[in-house]
């Protein structure tokens, strides 16, 4: 399987995943269909437009590839006909947010190596794609950002997913197991830390008179 159609399987199984988190939120805040599909485009094709913008590419491939909205209808139409929903799986809306954030730094790091960018970047704009999407759903939605909320670890398994795949590329070594096991670890490192309540340390210790 060639480089191209492994990152092609990624963006569209990572669209759908975020797509689904878009969708599950615009039903918990009680929007109308439209609203669905508006936070389910922004959550699954907004992280590959920042990404396409940064790498001066153009017109970013979700205007221009057909392609890339399929999964977003789907995943609108299985939320709306409640295939899919709060109810069937505990915390399922992050789930799918874990399993977006997974193939997303796997595969803008892999686009940014592609082009020619140096690994610092390549890992830079592998976490600005898995993070830019779910930004923008929750901000529209009125939701604290996941990658600002200290209630969770959300850039840092997208930093160390990315990490790794521009060493995978580096070496040589990518392919589809590659790239399969690399968004597994950054999925399992998500969820284990959803599953233990794991945080990040805050930007500044709070004082003592805070702690009393």
């Amino acid at each position: 399987m060639s480089l191209d159609h492994v990152v092609l399987g990624l963006e569209l199984l990572g669209t759908f995943a975020f797509a689904i988190s878009g969708a599950l939120l615009a039903t918990r805040k009680g929007f109308d269909v439209v609203g669905s599909v508006l936070l389910a485009s922004l959550a699954g094709l907004g992280g590959g437009v920042i990404r396409d913008l940064l790498l001066d590419a153009g017109v970013p491939t979700a205007f221009t590839s057909p392609l890339l909205l399929v999964p977003v209808l789907l995943a609108v139409m299985a939320v709306f006909l409640r295939l899919i929903h709060e109810g069937r799986l505990r915390r399922t809306l992050l789930v799918f947010d874990a399993l977006g954030l997974s193939l997303f730094c796997v595969m803008g790091a892999t686009i940014a190596h592609e082009t020619g960018l140096n690994p610092v970047a390549s890992v830079l704009l592998g976490v600005t794609t898995a993070v830019g999407g779910g930004t923008m759903r929750d901000v529209v939605a009125n939701r604290v950002p996941q990658i600002v909320d200290p209630e969770g670890v959300y850039a840092a398994p997208a930093f160390l997913g990315a990490g790794a795949i521009t060493l995978v590329l580096h070496l040589g070594a990518f392919n589809a197991f590659t790239a399969s096991g690399v968004a597994a670890g950054v999925l399992t490192l998500r969820l284990l830390a959803l599953r233990y309540h794991w945080r990040i340390p805050l930007a500044a210790l709070r004082s003592r008179s805070r702690r009393q």
